[in-house]
């Protein structure tokens, strides 16, 4: 619950200084640049291994951003107060959503190393016939085009609405955020949903799996929410954001420990449906996973993202302290990373000896992530650090768990 309070008095506004910064700005764009341009030159010499990997790089960021507009559309849904003072952060990374559509289109210069389905012919797999015209270019790239556009439609109009009541505080701003707070998650499941079927479950045409939008969600929020957490402390650490507390905190750790047992239970009914139910078409994705050292990977991937995270979340003192959260999410978001290399890889080398992640996953990853990285630093000064006329502002000050 949440103490209210009246009486406060405004709460001192927070600008982002880059001299904070010092020269890691400067850093990852040239680690995003250098990462970029060796990727480029994987596509002209390796182009089969180069495409997994830029997709693998691409999904892994692509669900944290998409996680962190569903946080935000969430608070706005629920008319939440705990998460104003942290919510700015939210708006900002999840902002970046519109790059996401330049980062595909190597992706579609590649597609048919990819998706094999992209450019085979009519009557050559009876099964590929049966799922036309959904499978077919012209409707993949409408998709791909409407999931970009919704995404960054809520994002960027949610960012914008916010910073508009840093200035007049009208109270309109509140209320046509909470209708595309409520209207954006539907729609956000929407597009995440489809967009796991067209380019992960893609990979291989033949399996399909029921579960696996839910599937991907649950990584996507508990990943984006320990990644607040760090950007939080971090800022914190430089003298910003002084008025988040430990209970900002345990709220964030409850819902890190939250979908921690909701992916570990959403895995665990797709294997089983899918084992108990032993359909071919079903079976595919784990026959391939669950041999030599993609069953090590899978294995230590499911004690990794549950069973070692779920007892440390499971007491207020972890979740209360600052630091120690910290290493829970920094490993959190360690597990998302095996969890998408788990998904895309395999569909390119099935038979797998040992973990050896390969130059190109690498370059990709950093390309990508320093970019993204560096787009974010450029955001954290075009506004105040938190919603300063937020209607919630006192509630969210004087929270108490």
């Amino acid at each position: 619950m949440s103490e209210h309070s009246h009486a406060l008095s405004p709460p001192e506004v927070e600008r982002f200084d880059p001299k904070h910064l010092g020269r890691l700005p400067n850093i990852l764009l040239a680690a995003g640049a250098i990462g970029c341009f060796l990727t480029l030159l994987g596509f002209i010499f390796r182009r089969e291994q180069t495409s997994y990997s830029w997709l693998f790089g691409f999904s892994y960021f692509f669900t944290i951003a998409v996680g962190m507009l569903f946080w935000t559309c969430l608070h706005h849904a629920t008319d939440s107060a705990w998460s104003v003072l942290v919510r700015r952060q939210l708006e900002n990374l999840a902002s970046l959503l519109p790059y996401f559509a330049l980062l595909f289109i190597p992706l579609l210069l590649v597609a048919r190393y990819l998706w094999h389905w992209w450019d085979m012919a009519p009557g050559v797999d009876p099964l590929l016939d049966n799922k036309q015209p959904y499978l077919s270019v012209w409707f993949f790239l409408v998709r791909a085009v409407f999931y970009f556009a919704l995404l960054s439609l809520l994002a960027l109009t949610l960012r914008k609405r916010s910073i508009a009541q840093d200035g007049d505080g009208a109270a309109r701003h509140t209320l046509v955020m909470r209708k595309y707070g409520i209207g954006g998650i539907p729609g956000l499941a929407i597009c995440l949903t489809f967009a796991g079927f067209d380019w992960l479950i893609g990979l291989d045409y033949h399996w399909y799996s029921t579960m696996w939008g839910v599937y991907l969600f649950a990584g996507a929020a508990g990943s984006s929410m320990s990644l607040l957490v760090l950007i939080v402390f971090a800022l914190q650490q430089k003298g910003y954001l002084k008025l988040v507390n430990l209970e900002h905190y345990h709220i964030m750790g409850k819902f890190m420990l939250a979908f921690c047992i909701f992916w570990a239970y959403i895995g665990f009914s797709q294997y089983m449906l899918i084992w108990y139910a032993n359909i071919p078409e079903e079976t595919v994705y784990f026959r391939v996973r669950n041999v030599g050292f993609w069953n090590f990977l899978s294995t230590f991937l499911v004690f990794g993202r549950f069973f070692a995270p779920f007892p440390i979340l499971l007491f207020q003192y972890t979740k209360k302290n600052p630091r120690f959260l910290c290493g829970v999410a920094a490993w959190i978001l360690c597990m998302q990373f095996l969890d998408i290399y788990i998904i895309v890889i395999p569909a390119l080398r099935p038979e797998f000896t040992g973990f050896a992640p390969h130059f190109f996953a690498v370059t990709a990853f950093i390309g990508i992530g320093g970019i993204l990285a560096w787009l974010f630093l450029q955001k954290l000064g075009q506004a105040t650090m938190f919603p300063t006329r937020d209607p919630r502002l006192a509630e969210s000050i004087k929270l108490t768990n």
